[in-house]
């Protein structure tokens, strides 16, 4: 019998030693943010290879002061008029809808962001009312967090709540549960979403084409009816080369999904050792774009933390 999503969700190391004990001769250690590995996710790790690209992801680090690595380099916060919603760009929003992730990666921009005053559903009278005043806003991007790890009950109230907004036409969910725990994609989801009037795009997040499991092919294609995107972020050591994003990028055509962006790392504390520096970037990009038709090259993008993501490219 397959496990419900709940149940893999609940099946994941948390700890060191869980970790250690799971991927023998591996140095886990535990420092401020916590582990968090669905074991879905961590059987397609390659336990002999110290240096397997999603192990890299996940296993944590010491954190040291690094120059120009900062606790909130995509300044949310200043861009925060209600808790619970950030508003950078004039015609979409996004929504803290949980501060809760399936898995937790090492390079997170939002590891040290400050979900218990952000809580969207006890913030939703304001958050309500700055969007009815909010003409411009015809989208509304569920984040957090991972939209996915709420329960579909908890997902159907959000999208009822934001239906009454009658200026708002697009939901989009921001999400990885969907890729480590395939089974997230449940059918009460699926009818959920055929059912709403809002326009729904997903937009995953995933690194590697090793991420991308034969139930993730399967259960993705009962949401060919929406718009699948993807969104990578640039890392040392995981696909910093144009043989491996192209590799993903195939990968996602398989199952419909068009790559959309590859960020450059937003440098959090901690997350150095996944810097790529943008001349290598560039070069990578370039590459890229002699593998690929134009429309699977993802674009190559910074986030500034202000009003507008940069090309790079």
């Amino acid at each position: 019998m397959n496990k419900s999503w709940n149940e893999s969700a609940r099946s994941s190391l948390k700890s060191a030693n869980e970790c250690n004990e799971y991927f023998e001769g591996s140095a886990f250690k535990e420092f401020h943010f916590p582990i968090k590995i669905p074991l879905e996710f961590a059987e397609r790790i390659d336990k002999s290879d110290p240096l397997d690209p999603l192990m890299l992801q996940i296993l944590p680090k010491e954190v040291r002061a690094s120059e120009g690595f900062f606790d909130s380099p995509v300044a949310d916060e200043e861009h925060s008029p209600v808790k619970g919603l950030i508003h950078k760009y004039p015609s979409r929003v996004l929504l803290i809808a949980t501060s809760v992730c399936a898995i937790h990666c090492q390079y997170c921009f939002r590891q040290n962001f400050d979900y218990v005053s952000n809580d969207f559903l006890k913030n939703w009278p304001a958050i309500e009312n700055y969007l009815m005043n909010k003409k411009r806003v015809s989208e509304v991007v569920l984040s957090g967090g991972d939209p996915l790890t709420l329960s579909d009950k908890k997902i159907s109230k959000i999208l009822n709540k934001i239906e009454i907004i009658g200026h708002i036409k697009t939901v989009r969910f921001h999400t990885r549960t969907a890729v480590v725990i395939p089974s997230r994609i449940t059918q009460e989801l699926v009818d959920m979403l055929n059912k709403t009037k809002l326009k729904v795009v997903f937009v995953f997040h995933i690194n590697h084409a090793r991420e991308v499991s034969d139930e993730f092919m399967k259960n993705v294609e009962s949401l060919k009816t929406h718009t699948l995107l993807n969104q990578s972020v640039l890392l040392k050591g995981v696909n910093d080369s144009a043989k491996v994003l192209s590799e993903l990028s195939s990968k996602l055509f398989e199952s419909n999904i068009l790559p959309y962006y590859v960020h450059l790392l937003d440098k959090v504390s901690g997350a150095d050792r996944f810097l790529v520096t943008d001349k290598r970037a560039k070069e990578i990009y370039k590459t890229l774009q002699t593998l690929l038709p134009g429309y699977l090259v993802p674009r190559m993008v910074r986030d500034e933390g202000g009003y507008s993501k940069r090309l790079v490219l």
